[in-house]
């Protein structure tokens, strides 16, 4: 735990020197100029067929790379682009190692763009590749990078947030209806344990780290049934980790989605030592039934369909609460590409192209089991059981508070989305019986109404 909260702060005291360092998107963006076209524009297949350009592109998506998968890609598109060679790399602990290496204008050309460069300082490292208008009635997400108006960085897919799970186990242990309550998923926990013993009911990747922030993923508008909640409500309320924040139904909100792990933990309803967790094994346990449920992105379905012979089984269900009768899941995008604004107009056109190609014509969505970012698209078949369930995307904070929430956050010492420590927190209280949930939230509150007091929307 040392070495994680050592990291943590690490990365932290560095988004705060990339922070200071920034000269704010807009007025960075006059240090490069650039005559490549605007992304709208780019017609795949008909534009620059006879392009030159040796393109470098950083993943955070390291099995797609030593699959084969991603030169699968490549392959294709040099169909359309003989000339435009695409060099991959992959980045294991990508969102600190990629924040280091954006101190250096020469890291290559495309990347995933971490979250922990605040919007207001993306425009010093990344080149804007249209406006906003330009795309967001064709694609979905399309503002999650974007900044004053501009595109800064594309969605590569589409995550809902929900839950893996296994089907034959479920229905072995007698759970018919997906559960759409906290209180229903846990009693379903209880019945995978009393079925089988031998079952994990709740599988938490606690070892791994970053799985463990995922839980942050479902507290804003799946858990509330309000998309301004999350980026412009929450970073401006009072003791928002309070049961019953902000709905007054302690069955929704941050508090119960903290309560589901926090209780499983309590109940022996996770492994035996959640230290000795394994990512890369839990996936075939899935797949077999050792596992019954993981609380991850739909990003993860195919991942846990391909660990085994078991495919067919592998199941994915909305988080279970449900806002004053309705269910909501929270949807949005995952890591966004973005291409380095100090690339040359060659190699950002050449990025663009395979950009838009990924996005539009390569079916990367879908293979990848998310939701795809064309809105003229169907949602993939991995994702029926969220027919009827009311998908929510939280809505962009307007550019005069697009640092607020990161500001709350980055004071108050909850870093959400990113930072694991404080949910690997919940499970060691669970586990060792020396904190209540409610002891956790009263310090979390305490900070965060201080931060909240000091960054007061004037």
């Amino acid at each position: 735990m040392k070495k994680i909260i050592a990291l943590t702060l690490v990365l932290s005291i560095l988004g705060a020197v990339l922070a200071g360092c920034g000269q704010g998107g807009a007025e960075a963006e006059a240090d490069v100029p650039s005559n490549a076209p605007a992304y709208n524009e780019l017609t795949v297949g008909t534009d620059y067929t006879d392009l030159t350009a040796e393109v470098k592109f950083i993943s955070h998506r390291t099995d797609l790379i030593e699959d084969g998968t991603f030169d699968g890609y490549v392959a294709e598109f040099n169909k359309l682009y003989p000339n435009i060679t695409i060099n991959y790399e992959g980045i294991t602990d990508y969102a600190g190692d990629m924040t280091t290496r954006l101190t250096s204008n020469n890291w290559g050309d495309i990347c995933m763009i971490p979250t922990t460069i605040p919007l207001p300082e993306i425009g010093d490292y990344f080149h804007p590749m249209c406006d906003l208008s330009a795309i967001e009635a064709e694609y979905n997400f399309a503002d999650n990078r974007a900044y004053d108006g501009k595109v800064y960085g594309i969605p590569s897919t589409g995550n809902a947030q929900g839950i893996i799970y296994n089907k034959a186990v479920f229905e072995a242990a007698g759970i018919t209806d997906l559960p759409k309550t906290p209180t229903e998923f846990l009693d379903a926990l209880q019945k995978v344990k009393d079925y089988d013993s031998s079952i994990i009911p709740l599988y938490t990747n606690y070892a791994a780290g970053w799985t463990m922030s995922a839980w942050d993923a479902y507290i804003g508008g799946g858990a509330t049934g309000d998309p301004e909640w999350m980026n412009i409500t929450m970073p401006q309320t009072h003791d928002v980790f309070a049961p019953g924040v902000p709905t007054g139904d302690t069955e929704s909100g941050a508090y119960a989605v903290y309560n589901v792990l926090y209780q499983a933990v309590s109940r022996g309803l996770t492994e035996d030592d959640p230290t000795t967790t394994d990512w890369e094994g839990s996936k075939p346990m899935l797949n077999e039934g050792k596992i019954a449920t993981m609380v991850l992105g739909s990003w993860a379905i195919v991942q846990m369909q391909a660990a085994g012979s078991n495919a067919e089984d592998v199941g994915y269900m909305p988080f279970p609460i449900t806002v004053n009768g309705t269910q909501y899941a929270s949807s949005g995008a995952d890591y966004c590409y973005g291409i380095n604004k100090y690339s040359t107009d060659d190699n950002k056109i050449a990025a663009m192209l395979y950009i838009k190609w990924l996005t539009e014509s390569s079916n990367f969505s879908y293979d990848q089991g998310g939701i795809p970012i064309l809105k003229s698209q169907e949602y993939p078949e991995t994702l029926s059981a969220f027919d009827g369930i009311t998908l929510i995307a939280d809505t962009a904070a307007p550019t005069e508070m697009s640092d607020l929430a990161a500001n709350v956050q980055r004071e108050a010492e909850l870093t959400l989305n990113s930072d694991q420590v404080h949910v690997q927190r919940i499970v060691e209280a669970a586990l060792n019986g020396d904190e209540t949930l409610d002891d956790i939230v009263a310090e979390w509150n305490a900070a965060w109404n201080d931060a909240v007091d000091k960054y007061a929307v004037q």
